[in-house]
């Protein structure tokens, strides 16, 4: 495959396909290419926030044709404590590959194309490079690649990450009553030293239980995902309690190196940085999905303007600022055994703090 495109798009997730459908009704045709031949369900916590879903809605996706789990709550696990207040606005929770799927349907349908199976070897502002050894020479380019490296596009995480790598694990839960009655319309978060776990129930009545952990304390439980989940569901009663009140579907999934708190400042002319190529919150704050569609709705406007990407790059930057701040601080504290349980306790004095802390975690103008 060689030639020349107008416009290409790396990626067919979240901020991959919002682009190719803000693209297709601007009257372009976009061509994504995509290294899997199957949608899968990405690790990913599957919480969408109230403000996520007025942004799919306006890409032609509302809350009822998802279908996914309604949320209203949240729940906050420290040792014994808990605290729980409601979300400022209705949340959901939803399989990424539910949401990949309605996101990819509605941009093929809307004129954009994709091409499943294409590996990309690098690129830069002038060429895609494929595995394959072809050459792709697209007019701009919008990088969507997700949490996935790709050669000569390395991301450095802040140095208390790298020193310490953070590794991502997703175990799904099967749909039992008990699940149901103990999660209910809910997200909620336990609370470690050195990392998290985050539940969710999904648009299938799952729970899906994702986990961010340091390696040095997954190195501790002999660098056994199975061994590190029993031992937090152990030491966390609710935790273990909803271990118990379910059957694992299928096995842990697992990605390793996630450079949480790292941004995108700048970048060259033609290239496009969307989603986790444009910045990586902390995933206890939920708004991972969020960046990933403000992103990609930011830089399509940008781009029919006639912005410069560079231009686009640093503003995006800035405005992203606020919110990843905030997560770091909070994820600061709560993976940290002297300050979670004090700061569970204080939000149990305070609900309407947590309410706070949501908002401002959430990208500014996204909508």
């Amino acid at each position: 495959m060689t030639g020349t495109l107008p416009l290409l798009i790396i990626g067919s997730g979240i901020a991959g396909a919002a682009a190719a459908i803000d693209l297709a009704r601007a009257g372009q045709r976009p061509l994504i290419i995509e290294r899997n031949r199957e949608i899968g369900d990405a690790i990913c916590g599957g919480f969408l926030s109230w403000q996520s879903l007025a942004a799919l809605e306006r890409l032609g996706l509302s809350p009822q044709l998802l279908g996914g789990q309604p949320v209203n709550e949240v729940r906050l696990f420290a040792g014994r404590r808990m605290a729980r207040a409601p979300l400022p606005q209705r949340g959901m929770g939803l399989s990424r590959r539910a949401l990949d799927t309605a996101l990819l349907d509605q941009a093929l349908a809307a004129g954009a194309s994709v091409e499943r199976g294409i590996s990309v070897r690098t690129y830069g502002p002038d060429a895609v490079m494929l595995s394959d050894g072809a050459t792709l020479k697209p007019a701009d380019l919008f990088v969507a690649h997700g949490k996935y490296g790709v050669a000569g596009h390395q991301r450095h995480p802040p140095a208390k990450v790298a020193a310490d790598p953070v590794v991502g694990l997703r175990l799904r839960l099967s749909a039992t009553r008990q699940i149901a009655m103990l999660v209910g319309e809910a997200v909620e978060l336990f609370l470690f030293d050195r990392g998290y776990a985050g539940l969710v129930r999904q648009e299938d009545g799952t729970a899906n239980l994702c986990l961010a952990v340091h390696k040095s304390r997954l190195s501790e439980a002999g660098g056994k995902p199975e061994v590190l989940i029993a031992q937090w569901g152990a030491s966390n009663g609710p935790l273990g309690e909803r271990l118990a009140a379910a059957d694992p579907v299928g096995p842990i999934d697992a990605i390793a190196a996630i450079p949480y708190g790292w941004r995108r400042s700048s970048g060259p002319d033609g290239l496009w940085h969307l989603g986790d190529q444009a910045a990586v919150i902390p995933s206890l704050a939920g708004e991972g999905m969020g960046i990933a569609l403000s992103t990609a709705s930011s830089a399509v406007a940008s781009w029919r303007q006639g912005d410069r990407s560079a231009d686009w790059q640093r503003r995006m930057a800035r405005r992203l600022a606020p919110p990843m701040t905030l997560a770091r601080i909070i994820w600061a504290l709560a993976e940290h055994p002297r300050w979670n349980g004090a700061g569970v306790a204080l939000l149990q004095q305070l609900p309407m703090l947590t309410g706070v802390l949501a908002r401002g975690t959430r990208v500014p103008g996204n909508a």
